[in-house]
């Protein structure tokens, strides 16, 4: 009996043995050390090509020669704006599903406003200002950086960087471990206690190196003679902003003068887009991203594109210069993760939130159709209203090119609310500039052509939307006669560059139309994770294949 249990004891022990053996020599999924997604704020498509032959070999043209390029890569929603885009590219979704319409909106229930990122309930971390009382609660679905959190058992590390708060925090998800953002009153990065109680070490140490004063003790003058700037219009082109107390829009910028007097200045420079890379260079070595035992995410988004655009508008040698800064910038930065994480061991792609139209000066300038919308159309229209219904202001907000009512007021008088939408859309459709506008709960029966319908349907949460809808004609937008903005479904501002490069990356390009929505399922089947939870997206198979 004895010799029979010692025999049982030996199989039992043989066998979990095997099982060890077993298990210890199964290959784990095959994953990149670290994921690094660049969105470029306000980055046209084809400003991957109109300075190509001034990037040098190891930043954008790095990525199209090593990378696979998306050539058509478009967003299929309104508005384009910030928030709306980087909540697309990380969910895989849309505003309809993931819940972020505008940089801000007016909740159509209750009548508040909402900035996109707002939190009553965190506080600053960082700074004794408000910027850092922010989250990501707004966001209705899981981007694909917390999917990877669950995949690993929330092991990986996951960190979102940017000048912008909304740029940070939407790109990092929900289980992020850190985002991070500039605070112009103190010239630090800061964050919110939805993170954290106290910065990192690492982060105090880095602001207190003081970068932005040291990048703005001199003039911002052109990386090469100003002469050779051939893609760009006139120094000095009418239709260009200045910075305060400049005379007129020309080079060199004081610098030092200007950001003495205002410390926002530093974001509306190529210096600001060098901060926030040297910032997630510090990221990474303060997380050790790309050196766990799983992979990690770092979410990076250059802002300073968008804040030279909206000044100086897209053929102003500014943006130019602003672009060949950056693009040595990022050479500098992948040569720092082929060091630090090894070269073929880290996927990155590089996308943008939006595009940009051309300024209305330069465009009218050259007897090209363009023009700002009528300042008074919500006086004008609130006068057609009352004298039709007898209240007072039943148009409240005119907001992400939604018109949005006082619905209290229509409940309270029993007012037919869908005469008064059918009226406003009469009203609208007469205005100068507008090419269509729509009862956005009717868009069915609304003669306005494809893509722009789904893109309106896609972008339409009722909570947050106004329900009637502003399509205005192509170059047209609402905003300043300087410099430019965005926000419409026209291609200026729709049309993205996608560049994926390193890790199982095929090099090539494809034609084929995709959607900003698939960039999160891309990087979902790379790394067999689950998608986002609202992603309506698909794969771009070709990047990988």
């Amino acid at each position: 009996m004895r010799k029979i249990c010692h025999s049982l004891s030996a199989l039992v022990l043989t066998g979990a043995m095997l099982q060890t053996v077993v298990v210890s020599a199964q290959k784990p999924v095959e994953r990149p050390k670290l994921v690094i997604g660049i969105v470029v704020d306000q980055m046209r498509w084809d400003y991957l090509y109109r300075y190509y032959d001034r990037y040098e070999a190891g930043g954008f043209r790095r990525m199209l020669s090593e990378g696979f390029s998306c050539e058509n890569t478009f967003i299929t929603h309104l508005p384009s704006f910030t928030a709306v885009g980087h909540s697309t590219i990380y969910t895989g979704s849309v505003p309809a599903i993931h819940g972020i319409t505008g940089n801000d909106w007016t909740d159509q229930v209750s009548g508040r406003h909402w900035y996109c990122t707002e939190d009553t309930v965190e506080q600053s971390v960082g700074t004794t200002s408000d910027v850092g009382r922010m989250s990501p609660r707004n966001l209705l679905a899981s981007t694909i950086t917390d999917e990877l959190k669950i995949a690993t058992n929330f092991r990986s590390k996951v960190v979102g960087i940017s000048l912008k708060d909304r740029a940070s925090i939407l790109p990092a998800g929900h289980a992020a471990d850190g985002a991070f953002w500039l605070d112009d009153s103190n010239a630090s990065f800061v964050t919110s206690t939805y993170y954290m109680r106290d910065l990192p070490e690492w982060t105090k140490a880095f602001n207190a190196r003081q970068l932005p004063a040291q990048m703005m003790s001199k003039p911002w003058e052109t990386l090469y003679p100003i002469n050779t700037y051939i893609q760009s219009t006139a120094d000095t082109a009418k239709w260009e902003g200045t910075f305060s107390g400049e005379t007129a829009p020309a080079f060199p910028h004081n610098m030092p003068a200007i950001y003495q007097k205002d410390k926002g200045s530093l974001r509306t420079t190529p210096s600001g887009n060098t901060l926030t890379l040297e910032f997630a260079k510090a990221a990474i070595e303060g997380y050790n991203l790309g050196s766990n035992t799983v992979t990690d995410f770092l979410t990076i988004n250059c802002a300073s594109t968008d804040y030279v655009g909206h000044k100086y508008g897209p053929n102003s040698i500014e943006v130019e210069d602003t672009y060949l800064r950056l693009d040595k910038d990022l050479a500098t930065f992948f040569r720092y993760l082929d060091q630090r994480v090894g070269k073929g061991k880290y996927l990155v792609f590089l996308s943008a939130d939006h595009g940009a139209a051309n300024s209305v000066g330069f465009m009218k300038e050259y007897k090209i159709p363009a023009g700002l919308p009528d300042s008074k159309m919500m006086t004008g229209l609130n006068a057609v209203l009352k004298d039709r219904f007898g209240a007072d202001k039943l148009a409240l907000t005119s907001e992400n090119y939604h018109i949005g009512f006082d619905l209290k007021t229509i409940s309270a008088q029993k007012l037919d609310y869908d005469a008064i939408k059918k009226i406003t859309v009469q009203y609208l459709q007469k205005l100068p500039g507008v090419q269509f506008a729509a009862d956005v709960d009717n868009l069915g029966n609304s003669p306005i052509p494809e893509p722009i319908k789904t893109m309106i349907a896609n972008g339409y949460n009722s909570k947050r939307c106004g329900s009637v809808v502003i399509i205005p004609e192509p170059g047209w937008y609402s905003g300043s006669d300087k410099g430019t903005t965005h926000g419409n479904w026209n291609p200026y501002d729709t049309h993205l560059p996608l560049v994926f490069m390193g890790w199982h990356v095929k090099h090539g390009a494809s034609n084929d139309v995709v959607s900003m929505a698939d960039i999160a399922p891309t990087i979902a089947a790379m790394l067999h994770i689950q998608m986002p939870n609202g992603a309506v997206g698909k794969p771009v198979q070709a990047v990988y294949k």
